[in-house]
């Protein structure tokens, strides 16, 4: 067994050999990479260790590299892992502290950042030590090796490994200045060239006086100019100057081929000029507005897609002449200038949109969110704030379904339908913060932001709506049951009248008779409509059913409605089906129905034009459809035109109450059949509606 005085002398033998090997791997190296591998696999190997890595700080203490080595693979990093081990890890520590650390059981020490690997079902618990790199005062990094199984390292390999990490420091930050160094040439190279004044900004007034000042740099002259051509009147106009007398220039127009920048715009051409004076081209305006006497100038094109877009001067070098490069630099700017100035164009113009756009949607007064396609709210505008109470922070950490009644069956489960839809809306109710229900028309559709769907969600308030609803409501109730009972005597009156009266044998009685009479039915058939509405939209049945014969009922609207036709020379035209079978309705409202339909289309269908009525059998119904020769209805009114209060513009037409096509809906839903419209062939609309056939 050996002494322990032999194991000390290996161990110090070992020292000695590992440090010659290290100053022997990295004296010639001064590549960061392979100074960092060859380091720690000689530790490794020195020690005994699985695995290990070296991590490399820059100046702030911020990971900037690493070798991470386990058992002969080397592994890939991102700064991301790096600085997780940093801030939680036993290198971390070690960084914090700037001192050695050694942890013979790793399961039994905070300091080590668990792992998978770290379970007892894995490698399980592990013994590993860790050093600073420290060199001329300066953190560079530090290194950690690690063993499966504890208690495998003490501290004469936390001594030992100290030791490696004081030789092989200096050559790590060396390697590290090197790599600084190179990074810094090719920086500096890319400046020389102004690829940086594309990238330095979007700004255009900043870019142009980037690419100024970048000229002077690099020609080392006195004064730089750059003016654009307006592409509407070919001026040139001068945008920016570093002359004493800037502002009397700036804003300056010129004529393509006036002076020498004319010159070049016009010709496309770079040029320099060791004496303006002597040069016929010059002009001494701009030596005026300046206020700089020009002795040299160097003059070349700014390019935008092959196109002249404008011209970028130098005047007077302070060596008295351009260098031979000169002219090749300010080529190269010019042409970077072009995309630069172009970039910085097209970026403030979509800037200035996206503001517009932003304004619109945080000044709306509707609320207007966004999600995304799971129903997260990743968006809302200041709307949404006042209405729901809720700020933007919470907003935006709640679903979308939290905010409203939700209404799968027109969305979709996951609303899968608003992306097969253009646009779907829809009532709904909005809960507040404080509890408040507020009615709201949702409007709900598919948008791209960033080539990723989105869903946009658009509450708009409707209480106002519904307020007024609820007062028509209210006042068309009032007014129905205040016209019930003088009606009904006037009703009685004409009865009276007709059977004390001899109306058939004088004309201007009878005349004036039949239109108190139909004037009077025309009044019981809205104040019953207004009846049927209510009692319908409170889900009341239709129990008064009869058998009743299609044509017949038809018939009947049409003898009704037939005054209204003879006053605009109108002539009906009937095509109803041979054989038609009974139906089975309320034969007081369907008569109502057809006669709204058959009225309506006597108001907007034009004088002397025909309107068609007629029946068939469709299925288990029949189908009655009233078609007229009238403007038509817009597609965009065709979805609510038998809502409540919904009229039907026209500008030779009296407006109504906006209650007969709503009435229409509700009886023949209320049937359990379909109302709906479609446009005719040639011009007009056609409105159909299906009633149930009588099986008795």
């Amino acid at each position: 067994m050996m002494s322990n005085e032999e194991n000390k002398n290996g161990l110090t033998r070992a020292s000695l050999e590992l440090l010659f090997n290290i100053s022997h791997e990295v004296a010639t190296v001064l590549d960061l990479p392979t100074v960092l591998e060859r380091v720690l696999s000689l530790s490794m190997h020195t020690i005994g260790a699985n695995s290990g890595t070296i991590i490399v700080l820059d100046d702030q203490g911020n990971p900037i590299d690493s070798t991470i080595i386990y058992g002969s693979e080397v592994f890939d990093h991102t700064t991301q892992q790096l600085k997780g081990i940093i801030d939680n890890g036993l290198a971390g520590w070690v960084v914090k502290k700037r001192q050695a650390a050694l942890i013979p059981d790793t399961s039994k020490d905070d300091r080590w950042l668990r792992r998978p690997d770290d379970a007892e079902d894995a490698t399980g618990a592990k013994s590993a030590v860790s050093a600073p790199l420290e060199a001329q005062e300066r953190l560079v990094g530090v290194i950690t090796l690690v063993q499966p199984g504890p208690n495998h390292f003490n501290k004469d390999h936390l001594s030992l490994v100290q030791t490696i990490a004081n030789q092989a420091s200096i050559a790590v930050l060396n390697a590290r200045l090197y790599q600084e160094s190179q990074r810094q040439a090719r920086v500096m190279t890319a400046l020389a060239e102004s690829a940086a004044i594309i990238n330095a900004s979007l700004k255009f007034d900043d870019v142009i006086q980037r690419i100024l000042q970048q000229i002077i740099k690099g020609l080392d002259v006195k004064a730089v100019s750059l003016a654009l051509i307006d592409t509407n009147t070919k001026e040139i106009e001068f945008k920016a100057s570093t002359c004493k007398d800037e502002t009397d220039l700036i804003g300056k127009r010129f004529k393509m081929g006036q002076g020498i920048a004319g010159w070049v715009a016009r010709e496309g051409r770079d040029i320099i000029i060791p004496d303006a004076n002597k040069d016929p081209r010059f002009s001494s305006i701009i030596d005026n507005l300046s206020g700089l006497e020009t002795a040299s100038i160097a003059c070349a094109p700014i390019r935008s897609r092959g196109e002249v877009i404008g011209i970028l001067e130098a005047i007077n070098p302070k060596e008295k002449q351009f260098d031979p490069d000169a002219l090749l630099v300010l080529r190269g700017i010019g042409s970077l200038a072009g995309s630069a100035l172009r970039n910085a164009q097209l970026y403030e113009y979509l800037e200035a949109a996206q503001q517009r756009y932003y304004d619109l949607f945080e000044e709306s007064a509707d609320n207007i969110l966004i999600t995304d396609m799971q129903g997260r709210i990743i968006e809302a505008n200041k709307q949404s704030t006042i209405t729901t109470e809720y700020d933007k922070d919470t907003l935006h950490k709640l679903d979308i379904n939290q905010l409203y009644q939700q209404n799968p069956d027109l969305l979709g489960k996951n609303f899968e339908n608003v992306q097969a839809k253009e646009t779907i809306s829809f009532e709904s109710v909005l809960y507040a913060k404080n509890g408040d229900q507020i009615p709201i028309q949702v409007f709900s559709h598919l948008v791209t932001i960033d080539g990723i769907p989105h869903l946009q969600w658009i509450f708009r308030d409707i209480s106002e709506q519904k307020n007024l609803d609820q007062m028509r409501d209210d006042l068309i109730s009032m007014i129905y049951h205040d016209l019930r009972s003088p009606l009904s005597n006037i009703v009685s009156s004409l009865d009276v009248l007709s059977s004390m009266l001899d109306i058939e044998s004088d004309s201007a009685i009878k005349s004036i008779f039949m239109i108190a009479l139909h004037s009077t039915e025309r009044i019981q058939r809205l104040t019953n409509s207004l009846l049927d509405i209510n009692r319908l939209e409170a889900g009341q049945p239709i129990t008064n059913q009869q058998v009743l014969v299609v044509s017949e009922i038809i018939q009947e609207a049409l003898e009704a409605t037939s005054p209204l036709a003879r006053n605009k020379n109108q002539d009906f035209e009937i095509k109803i089906q041979e054989e038609l079978p009974n139906i089975l309705v309320d034969k007081n409202m369907i008569r109502r129905v057809l006669i709204n339909l058959i009225e309506n289309a006597i108001k907007f269908a034009p004088a002397k034009s025909k309107i068609t009525i007629g029946a068939e059998t469709k299925d288990e119904w029949v189908h009655v459809w009233i078609k007229d020769r009238g403007p038509g209805i817009p597609d965009e009114d065709k979805s609510h035109i038998f809502d409540k209060y919904t009229r039907l513009s026209s500008q030779h037409v009296n407006q109504g109450l906006g209650l007969g096509l709503a009435f229409c809906r509700l009886a023949i839903i209320g049937h359990g059949g379909r109302i709906w419209i479609t446009d005719a062939e040639e011009n007009g609309s056609i409105f159909h509606i299906t009633l149930p056939i009588a099986t008795i």
